[in-house]
């Protein structure tokens, strides 16, 4: 076992693995910009290193910087947490190079499911249901209409290194064809250096399915059943829940062992989510995170097992702390993402926090760097709390839930906290009658903008 992580990451994640590394007896590094100096996991770690200033792009995502810091704090491996670096191939390639260990997948995984046309004809070749759309990528206009006619309207055209919703356009006929795809196109240009794109059917009302994985990289792996994160604001998850309303016993099964065989195949290492969209009782294939997810806390909730202290042991080499058999369901979970941002347009609300008041009590968990006096920086992702709920069943659930967020108290910047109230006030929302196009439909309902 490791006697000193790095945890390449700052805000509540890193937290979270700092908790971890605690619980393990294992000593924690933490990096931090400048402008994270004050920052709840640069107060919480064993040690911290500054590695830049507030730029991501000369801190976070500085290989340099975090390899230096390594090597100056004598850190012998590094967990990524999720975002920045955790799914950067090259980045992983080099922290091996140097002797290290990363904290997840091998770097050819990380590469192979990075793109997004790789990763569906691997999924294809390993028995894993897949959306039908084109064979590779779409080399040009003409190519695209063809395909466009043969699956059928509406398509939706991506970004083959795309992610986080951008480079997604969706052509609800041919007309509207040329524009989607010179569209996706440039935003895949611009938002990643790689203009390729795919086409694929666009199911009009699917769920958000995803199943969470965990391999040993020896062959072995399990399944922890499904999360649905079908409440979405521009391909952006809001809220996520375990296990999905919808699905049968017999689904979870069927679906979780297609994929936990799938990642056995290749050996594949830690913590991975394979997502689909689901309609009329099948499963497509989207997309893999090779990486531990933000609304990983509901998983861990009905298993009652740590995600990060599994992916710490089986990085360091030990067996699967858990069996298939050992996986039982018990309760429902959900996860409200508290985002510092100005309703109705959602627009980034940093600044000094004036008042904080976590929510408790039976079935709470709060997932947060924030105290009171904190500065937010304008920097970074808006996301600064998780608000985590258990219950007995769904019902039980929900109604924890808004009394959790009765209790929350964030002031001294806007967030999306009245939000969450509103939403449990719909009947969709209890009855869990919704898909992935619901929330900007009823945003525009409720707020006149989506």
């Amino acid at each position: 076992m490791f006697d000193k992580i790095l945890i390449a990451n700052r805000g509540e994640i890193a937290l979270r693995v700092i908790r971890a590394c605690r619980e393990m007896g294992i000593a924690s590094v933490a990096v931090h910009s400048t402008a994270d100096a004050d920052a709840m996991h640069v107060r919480m770690a064993d040690e911290t290193i500054c590695i830049g200033p507030a730029s991501s792009t000369d801190s976070y995502l500085s290989f340099p910087a975090i390899i230096s810091a390594c090597e100056v704090t004598g850190a012998q491996a590094i967990h990524p947490g999720y975002g920045f670096l955790s799914e950067n191939a090259r980045f992983v390639q080099i922290v091996e190079d140097h002797g290290l260990t990363f904290i997840g997948p091998r770097a050819e995984h990380i590469r192979i499911m990075g793109d997004k046309i790789t990763a569906k004809d691997t999924m294809k070749d390993l028995g894993v249901p897949c959306v039908p759309g084109s064979d590779g990528g779409v080399p040009d206009l003409e190519a695209a209409r063809r395909i466009g006619d043969e699956i059928g309207y509406p398509v939706i055209i991506k970004a083959t290194a795309g992610g986080g919703g951008r480079g997604m356009k969706v052509a609800k006929s041919a007309a509207e064809m040329e524009r989607a795809f010179q569209t996706a196109r440039s935003e895949g240009k611009a938002a990643f250096g790689n203009d390729e794109v795919y086409i694929e059917k666009y199911l009009t009302t699917p769920r958000h399915i995803e199943i969470q994985v965990f391999g040993d990289g020896k062959g072995n792996a399990v399944h922890l059943g499904e999360r649905d994160c079908s409440l979405q604001r521009r391909h952006q998850k809001v809220l996520e829940e375990a296990p999905g309303p919808v699905i049968t016993e017999e689904e979870r099964a069927r679906i979780g062992k297609v994929c936990a065989d799938a990642v056995a195949k290749i050996n594949y290492a830690g913590a991975g989510t394979i997502e689909f969209l689901y309609e009329n009782g099948e499963f497509y294939f989207i997309e893999m995170n090779t990486r531990l997810q933000v609304e990983h806390p509901v998983t861990e909730a009905i298993f009652g097992v740590d995600l990060v202290r599994e992916q710490i042991r089986v990085a360091s080499g030990m067996p699967l702390s858990f069996a298939q058999d050992d996986l039982k369901i018990n309760g429902h979970a959900i996860e409200a993402r508290i985002n510092a941002e100005k309703l109705p347009n959602f627009s980034p609300s940093p600044g000094k926090i004036t008042q904080y008041h976590a929510p408790g009590g039976l079935g709470v968990r709060m997932d947060s760097a924030l105290y009171q006096g904190y500065r937010i920086p304008p920097y970074y992702d808006s996301l600064i709390a998780k608000l985590i709920v258990h219950g007995r069943d769904r019902e039980e659930a929900l109604a924890r839930l808004d009394r959790a967020l009765g209790e929350l108290i964030v002031d001294g910047v806007d967030t999306t906290i009245p939000l969450f109230r509103l939403l449990l006030e719909n009947e969709d929302v209890h009855s869990g009658s919704y898909n992935i196009h619901w929330l900007e439909g009823w945003l525009d309902r409720t707020f006149g903008a989506k």
